[in-house]
């Protein structure tokens, strides 16, 4: 665990919280570089059997062989771009695993958002090491376990330049998400480094 990290408790599951990995003038140039060099798209998911636009847009980087595929999307990697890569580098120095591909959301203002889902698709493997690295605008993440109803949900505000690491069982015991907002709230991004490690 990297030093300064603050263990969040969470039954069934590992989460740990560093809330300045990234100072906050590198996440602001950061920021201005990924908003204005990425490819984002708004992906067409399938939920309940019907199709619908996710309510942010997203991009996928990666190792050519890190495929990957959710909610009915087979997501193709676009190569590392040079923030990308070196940030990568960063995060496996501190973490000790090995990333091969990355999912970057970005929400607009309060209205977009990510609904309940765990990342437990098979390619991830049984137990995958989730690391989400926040840009911008502080937003509301919560987890609520999948069965236990007598846990209470679990919430942290995610800050600019904060990591949060999800490992352990978590994608298995516990569903998270980033509500939408009523209160006015700028851009922010929010980078999920993984391993997938069996392609799709």
């Amino acid at each position: 665990m990297p030093p300064g990290a603050r263990v969040v408790p969470l039954p069934d599951g590992l989460l740990y919280h560093l809330p300045q990995f990234l100072a906050p003038d590198a996440a602001s140039v950061l920021l201005g570089q990924l908003t204005t060099s990425l490819d984002w798209q708004q992906h067409r998911l399938k939920l309940f059997g019907r199709e619908c636009l996710t309510p942010r847009l997203c991009a996928w980087y990666g190792d050519p062989d890190a495929r990957y595929g959710y909610s009915g999307q087979a997501l193709e990697p676009l190569p590392w771009t040079s923030p990308l890569a070196t940030l990568r580098r960063r995060l496996e120095a501190a973490l000790g695993f090995a990333c091969n591909s990355v999912l970057a959301n970005l929400y607009r203002d309060g209205a977009d958002s990510m609904g309940w889902h765990s990342d437990d698709e098979a390619s991830l493997g049984p137990q995958p090491v989730i690391a989400s690295l926040s840009l911008g605008a502080t937003r509301r993440f919560v987890l609520r376990h999948r069965r236990r109803r007598d846990l209470q949900t679990v919430a942290l505000a995610l800050e600019h330049g904060s990591l949060l690491v999800m490992a352990g069982d978590t994608q298995r015991h516990w569903h998270h998400a980033v509500p939408k907002s009523r209160q006015p709230v700028g851009p922010r991004i929010n980078l999920t480094f993984r391993r997938v490690t069996r392609a799709r």
